[in-house]
This record gives structure tokens, sequence and C-alpha cells, in this order.
């Protein structure tokens, strides 16, 4: 693989320790580059603009500021980046924040190399991902809603139901796919259950996007939670 496909990366972690293994670790998968790292979101913000990475790695406990709140800068500096939160929050309201602040992905720090390698590749496909034990919080969250309240990981825009709706442009396969994406569930996943070729899934998680005018997997997932709440 030469440089030119190379996916560039950026490690934020105040933790040297930590930040230096996760170096170590990509340093030895072919398909990544560390462009490089820092340990405050001041460096983070300034080594962003030098390198202009394709995927930045966020911790969201920084000294003196959270992740997310770094989020905007790191938007202006890097526009093109993908952001991949990895940290040891579990909670709901902190994912929340970082998918509304345009984070691709959140992944606890107790997920496996392999996992962190897949999400990295997934996001810059322009998937996004979430860890297992997060996507459930992510469906509490919605579903502790109280009726008429705006819910935290998106914006009305994208949530609100248009006139007239578009998920009724859906096939009924599409409206499968739809509840299994909601379920946080991988194509692969998504094709065993149905008994299909995970192309074929690709091609309709591709058009449930592009009909219900979404950006994200994420942004599906809440979608279809919100109509069953409301529903």
């Amino acid at each position: 693989m030469n440089d030119t496909t190379l996916i560039r990366i950026l490690v934020v972690d105040d933790h040297t320790l930590f930040r230096r293994g996760i170096i170590a670790l990509l340093s030895t998968d072919e398909r990544f580059v560390v462009v490089g790292e820092a340990g405050d979101a001041g460096e983070a913000c300034r080594r962003a603009n030098e390198t202009q990475p394709d995927v930045i790695l966020l911790d969201n406990h920084l000294p003196g500021v959270r992740g997310i709140d770094v989020l905007p800068g790191l938007a202006e500096l890097a526009p093109q980046a993908r952001v991949l939160m990895l940290t040891v929050s579990e909670d709901e309201q902190d994912l929340a924040a970082a998918l509304r602040g345009g984070a691709r992905g959140y992944l606890l720090k107790t997920v496996d190399s392999s996992a962190m390698a897949d999400a990295i590749v997934r996001i810059m496909a322009g998937e996004s991902t979430i860890s297992p034990e997060m996507t459930g919080k992510l469906v509490s969250a919605f579903q502790a809603l109280q009726p008429g309240e705006v819910p935290p990981a998106a914006s009305p825009s994208v949530l609100a139901p248009a006139v007239p709706d578009p998920i009724e442009s859906l096939s009924a396969r599409q409206e499968e796919i739809l509840a299994h994406i909601a379920r946080g569930e991988t194509n692969k996943e998504i094709a065993r259950a149905l008994n299909i070729a995970e192309t074929t899934v690709k091609i309709h998680v591709q058009q449930v996007l592009k009909k219900l005018k979404l950006a994200s997997r994420v942004q599906a997932a809440t979608y279809a939670v919100m109509r069953m709440r409301h529903a």
C-alpha cells in the first residue's frame, strides 16, 4: 500500500502511556499512518491544522476541557477530518453531545484493536460507528424523552418527519433494513439476519439514507427510534 492510500491519523489523549500504546498498535497496520499526536486541546488544534489528518482519534477527557467541546475548532481547522471519539465515558449525554458536535463515531477504550481498526476504516467509507454498549444507551436516551421534547443527539431538522413523510418512500425491505440499523447492527449482521448478500444490504442502506435525506447510519438509527417513540 503506497503513501497516497494510507489513512492518516492524529491521536489525541492526555495519558501518554495510552496514547503511545494506540500509536504502536496503529503502526502495525499497513492501512494507517500516524501523522501526529497531542495531549491537550490546544496541541490537538495545532497538530490538526499542521497535519490535516483523515481521522482524529479524540479522548473526551482532556486537561481543563472535554474533547466534545473541541469538535467545532477541529472541524474549522481540519474540515475534511473525521473524528472518532475514543473514551472511557459511558454517559449517554456525552455520546449525544459528540454526535451533535459532528463526531462520526464513539468507541469505549475497552474496544479491542481489530474493532478500532475496523471503525476507522468504516468512518473513512462514510459510515458511522458506536460501541455496542453505547447503542443501547442511545436508544434508552431517546425513549426516555418526554412527548414533544427535542432529542439531544440531533437537531429537529434531522429528525422531524417531513411532509409528506419520507419514510413512506421506503420499500418494505428498506424499512426492514432501517429497523436493523436502529438496533446498531452492521451490514454483515443484517445480511446474516435477512439471508441476503452484504453488498445488497449496503445498497439498501445507501438508498435509505438518500430517501430520508440523512448523512449517516447514526442519524438513521436516531430517526428510527424517534419514529417508534411517536408511533
